[in-house]
């Protein structure tokens, strides 16, 4: 048998980020690339000396700092390319954005063991080219079909947001970050949690697994959670969405309902402590562009007794919302 020994990376000493077309070469794309060049070169420093990143001379904002303080708090983590040449997005907002920075994450498990795990990276400008966003990204492949499947210029904006908000609520996993969950679900959420009950054998006979629903509210839900991450405070927390589909609202042209989509993903959950593969539903109310909120929530195991179950949709929860 051939022994393969593990593969050791290390993090460049620095980084430079370029821009592959997107953008016009010039003062606006130097800033980006210097600014997010600077952040990735002292995440590397930092990781390397096993200390905190220094933000002093980043001029970051604060809400960019948080991310970064939050996550590397649970799961320091480094650049492993020397330079990071991707095309530069332009958002239908006026904003920019580079995907597919490639990263190493670690952490260190209650058994003592380091624990790495390869994700991606996005960083996002605003019109001023100030690093305004920096979260675990969504596969490339994904991200993309969601796009392409827009309908108008409209729906593409909120697919955008959709797409940004998702990215923003998985990263929000690795951060333990129980505020951004607080803000992103409405008061009246609905939640609805499962989990799948492996029974015994008993008497010689085996007994049917089942599946186990639960309805929560935003408070029960949410403390739950905190208790989670507070668990997993030594170990990081995985979680990969796949299968991801974006649904408007059945009743678009009402303009009470013209702000509402739905999304379905496959979302694989991976912790020290517990892991799960399901489909989650996110209800998603866009009437605050600055601020959507999440109506609904539930989670269903991948397959049930080998066969896959049916899902919830868009149109399973289209009366949720209340007339204005």
């Amino acid at each position: 048998m051939l022994l393969l020994a593990p593969i050791h990376y290390t993090c460049a000493q620095q980084v430079e980020v370029r821009f592959q077309g997107g953008i016009q070469p010039g003062a606006l794309a130097d800033k980006m690339c210097s600014q997010l060049s600077a952040l990735l070169t002292e995440v590397n420093k930092a990781y390397e000396e096993e200390r905190t990143v220094n933000f002093r001379t980043l001029r970051l904002s604060e809400d960019v700092q948080t991310t970064i303080s939050m996550l590397w708090e649970n799961s320091p983590f480094c650049c492993i390319d020397d330079v990071v040449t991707q095309p530069c997005l332009r958002r239908m907002n006026g904003m920019y954005q580079m995907r597919n920075i490639s990263l190493l994450l670690t952490s260190v498990g209650q058994d003592g063991e380091t624990r790495e795990d390869f994700q991606q990276g996005v960083a996002t400008f605003d019109q001023h080219g100030n690093l305004y966003t920096f979260n675990l990204a969504l596969e490339q492949n994904i991200y993309s079909n969601i796009l392409q499947n827009s309908i108008d210029v409209i729906d593409q904006r909120y697919r955008e947001l959709i797409l940004d908000f998702t990215e923003r609520f998985r990263t929000a996993y690795n951060e333990h970050n129980i505020g951004f969950m607080e803000q992103i679900f409405s008061e009246d959420a609905l939640i609805v949690t499962g989990k799948v009950i492996k029974r015994e054998t008993r008497d010689g006979v085996k007994l049917p697994d089942e599946i186990v629903y639960n309805v929560k509210s935003k408070h029960e839900y949410l403390t739950k959670l905190k208790q989670t991450f507070d668990c997993d405070k030594k170990n990081l927390i995985h979680v990969t969405f796949e299968e991801l589909e974006v649904m408007r609202h059945p009743n678009v042209n009402d303009p009470d309902y013209a702000r509402v989509y739905g999304v379905t993903l496959r979302q694989k959950y991976r912790s020290g402590t517990y892991s799960d593969d399901g489909y989650v539903f996110l209800l998603w109310d866009f009437s605050d562009e600055s601020k959507p909120k999440i109506m609904v929530r539930t989670w269903q195991p991948h397959s049930f007794k080998g066969e896959k179950i049916d899902i919830y949709t868009v149109d399973t929860f289209k009366d949720k919302m209340a007339k204005k």
